[in-house]
């Protein structure tokens, strides 16, 4: 007997509806419909309600096989949210790029380092390029670690590639306005959310 086959049973020897399961279960009723009609599997948290809640072991209601094979999905899955989190977060440490010195600003003849706040050697137009770019990058490392929190991969999806591209156009730029401190440092926070973004999706396709 098939696992969406076996919750039917045992939910009706209940006598109980999907509602009435799901909110035991702690659960949405579409988890419940899409358990019962074949078309998902629970998570390994999930089973183990249901195991407890029913008095059933685990091994009853999945096979060994399928059992590894929902826990494997879920270790990577797990590991994509890690890596997604991580990402996220260089992209918020882009506030480096406004708070620590790494723009030249001659006075009398010498070249001083300062921050994006007290930066001046530069036209307002470029300036403020700078802050659109670094507040970009940041909003978008605080969305991605939301979104992944929050479990929309889609949109999750999305906001990995426009990081990304956002991170390359903020090295280009930097590299352009021959910044060599804030071009290194956001061409090393580039770098970070590339491996991670490929540590994901290589644990995905494995």
């Amino acid at each position: 007997m098939e696992f969406s086959e076996k919750l039917q049973e045992l939910r009706k020897s209940k006598g109980m509806t999907q509602e009435e399961l799901a909110q035991s279960l702690f659960v949405s009723r579409t988890a419940i419909s899409k358990w019962e009609s074949g078309r998902g599997y629970p998570s390994i948290d999930s089973l183990k309600e249901i195991s407890k809640f029913f008095s059933v072991t685990i091994d009853d209601l999945l096979s060994g096989e399928k059992l590894l094979s929902i826990a494997e999905k879920e270790n990577k899955s797990n590991i994509r949210r890690i890596c997604d989190i991580f990402s996220g977060a260089a992209d918020v440490c882009s506030f480096m790029l406004i708070l620590l010195p790494l723009y030249p600003d001659p006075v009398n003849g010498y070249i001083y380092s300062v921050n994006l706040l007290g930066y001046t050697d530069t036209s307002a137009v470029m300036y403020m390029i700078h802050w659109i770019l670094f507040i970009a990058l940041i909003l978008s490392g605080v969305a991605r670690i939301i979104l992944t929190k929050t479990g929309f991969e889609k949109s999750r999806g999305v906001m990995s590639v426009l990081s990304i591209i956002l991170g390359i156009i903020t090295v280009f730029f930097l590299a352009l306005t021959r910044e060599a401190y804030a071009t290194a440092t956001a061409f090393m926070l580039l770098v970070i959310k590339g491996i991670l973004l490929y540590s994901g999706i290589n644990h995905i396709q494995r």
